[in-house]
């Protein structure tokens, strides 16, 4: 029955793009927007808040990192600039 109403909905133009964002698969999409801190440039981590131009060079020299919470672990950056760009960055592994 849902196959046989959403084939009319098809049909008559009425199905909208934003459910398909909703696929299993979204997740990549999101990720592929994080900024990887073991391979990122320095304008990159540079345009992240509260990250100027000593802390870019600072992440960089750090490099690798197991984690992206490494960053506060090893005093790179203070908790409170990582708080606020947690959600920005991710540490991927070679």
């Amino acid at each position: 029955m849902r196959h046989v109403i959403r084939a009319t909905l098809v049909a008559l133009g009425l199905v909208f793009a934003a459910p398909a964002l909703m696929v299993p698969g979204t997740p990549a999409l999101a990720q592929a927007a994080l900024i990887d801190i073991n391979s990122a440039s320095k304008a990159d981590l540079d345009a992240l808040p509260g990250i100027g131009a000593a802390r870019s060079e600072a992440i960089i020299k750090g490099r690798p990192y197991k984690g992206k919470d490494d960053l506060v672990h090893k005093k790179i950056i203070p908790e409170n600039v990582y708080n606020g760009i947690k959600d920005k960055i991710i540490a991927k592994q070679k």
